[in-house]
């Protein structure tokens, strides 16, 4: 028998959030309490400036260029480099269409095709919060939507996958969802 959880108690709601106190049995019968975030999860989108993931195959990193935002995150009380991304926080969207959502959004851009690349546990010790992960291209330009003062506040630029890659060696970009999103689209090269 493994762990089983014996009962939960909702402590706190906020937005999409829920703090939940789990009381919980561990495989020798010994009980104990985890307290973690619930979370709706959430998308990340590596673009790609191409027309076409096909056309990536035997492109060099350096060749290949990707759009990064900065905007600040207040639980490190700085601004941070990262892929478009935001939370599944409208109920029952496919993953996909908050993907295409958040890239209008953030980058104003919008793709044509849309692929995704897997999914990572974005803290598992605090949070069940999972991050879908999608490489987008074939894009076109629309109008940016932005919501909320980090992202009036938020920049755009356009690097190359080699130099994101580079920034990530050197500490530039520490956020998971986009190390690990930057990674995974060099493998499709």
């Amino acid at each position: 028998m493994g762990f089983v959880s014996r009962s939960r108690k909702s402590l706190h709601r906020w937005a999409v959030w829920t703090l939940v106190e789990d009381h919980l049995e561990d495989p020798a019968g010994i009980g104990f309490v985890r307290t973690y975030v619930d979370s709706p999860g959430a998308v990340g989108v590596v673009v790609l400036h191409v027309e076409s993931l096909g056309v990536l195959k035997g492109a060099e990193p350096s060749q290949v260029n990707t759009t990064l935002v900065r905007q600040f995150r207040a639980p490190f009380g700085d601004e941070m480099w990262e892929i478009p991304a935001g939370m599944r926080d409208v109920a029952s969207e496919p993953p996909e269409l908050t993907a295409h959502r958040e890239l209008a959004e953030e980058a104003g851009l919008q793709a044509s095709v849309l692929v995704r690349l897997g999914s990572i546990a974005s803290a598992p010790g605090i949070t069940n919060s999972m991050v879908e992960i999608f490489a987008a291209c074939g894009l076109s330009e629309v109008p940016i939507d932005r919501h909320g003062p980090e992202e009036q506040h938020m920049q755009i630029r356009v690097v190359s996958v080699a130099d994101a890659i580079e920034e990530v060696r050197r500490g530039e970009i520490t956020d998971a969802k986009t190390i690990i999103g930057l990674q995974w689209a060099r493998d499709l090269l």
